[in-house]
């Protein structure tokens, strides 16, 4: 789909339709998908964000609290991802004055996970106002101010995390100013095993590693990695995933920001993983594996060996959420 800014006074909203509150869960992500950096992505079922939204009084946006951040993320509605994508979504609408919300947003991952944290929970809050507002709005519709909420949150607004977010399932982001958003197909027994080192790996600071140029040589390798990648995904072809889902670009600069990397990435291959790298910036990793049981067995012998080196860690095992974002109930 592409991804453009519609005139969105045009849609009519039903004032009778409003509901009262709403909660909700966007997933976490696996941006890059190893080889293809802020490119591609996944969606997995756990960890996520969540966000509760109450339709009040007082016109306007507010933050009623934010959980599990601790203290790190601002209350101010003008400063946080959330509130600030919301403001920017109902002005737009033209409703900004008619309307008064506060949020509650519960932060299920750590900041800085490597697991698009800010995503989730930007994502969260424009599919809570959506539902809110009666859902006059497509997810081609919430795109842009997803993308908008990445360019507050780091500075740098790409899609790569926010798409299969939004979206669910492995995205493809074509473009920079035009970007199209494409949904590749999930093969069935794609599982993710990813562990999270209690370690810090600030997004900015990861990104100020990667060169500013490369060589011919290993552009062509990687262009020739994320085709493949995209080309086995297609047909379903797990050898041809797993001979594809190499980075000679990205990885090399940034594994020196994680301790054991490569001791992980052994493990991971030398246990069945089909490909073994970075989530996004770090310093979360994934083990992409076909099958359940191989990523169980991958993230357990990880664990065990960064216990071992004295590194503390969580970790998910995950088939790709092809859902996205959902309404949950309040008596959950």
């Amino acid at each position: 789909m592409p991804v453009s800014q519609n005139n969105l006074k045009e849609k009519k909203i039903d004032f009778n339709a409003i509901l009262d509150k709403v909660r909700v869960f966007a997933p976490a992500t696996v941006a890059n998908m190893i080889c293809g950096f802020d490119i591609l992505g996944f969606a997995v079922d756990e960890p996520g964000d969540e966000v509760k939204m109450y339709r009040v009084a007082e016109p306007g946006v507010r933050i009623r609290s934010i959980v599990g951040d601790g203290g790190r993320l601002p209350l101010d509605a003008d400063r946080n991802t959330v509130s600030a994508c919301v403001k920017m979504l109902l002005n737009d609408l033209g409703i900004l004055q008619d309307i008064g919300v506060e949020i509650e947003l519960i932060k299920h991952m750590p900041i800085g996970s490597g697991l698009g944290s800010s995503s989730a929970s930007t994502v969260a809050g424009l599919f809570a106002i959506n539902a809110i507002l009666g859902n006059p709005l497509t997810k081609d519709d919430l795109m842009p101010y997803c993308v908008e909420g990445e360019r507050l949150a780091c500075g740098h607004g790409h899609a790569d995390n926010v798409a299969p977010a939004l979206i669910g399932g492995i995205t493809l982001v074509r473009g920079g100013s035009d970007l199209d958003i494409v949904k590749i197909p999930v093969p069935k027994e794609l599982y993710a095993g990813i562990v999270f080192p209690q370690v810090d790996v600030p997004t900015r600071d990861a990104r100020q590693l990667i060169k500013e140029k490369v060589l011919l040589k290993d552009a062509v390798t990687q262009w020739g990695n994320i085709a493949g990648l995209v080309a086995g995904l297609f047909q379903e072809d797990y050898e041809l995933i797993s001979r594809s889902m190499h980075d000679v670009i990205i990885e090399p600069s940034r594994a020196i920001l994680i301790p054991e990397f490569y001791a992980m990435k052994e493990i991971a291959l030398s246990n069945g993983a089909l490909s073994f790298g970075i989530s996004g910036s770090g310093p979360s990793v994934v083990a992409v594996s076909k099958g359940r049981e191989v990523a169980e067995l991958v993230t357990t012998k990880i664990q065990e060996h960064l216990t071992a080196s004295g590194i503390e860690s969580f970790k998910y095992v995950s088939p790709v959420n092809v859902e996205g974002p959902k309404v949950l109930s309040f008596n959950d």
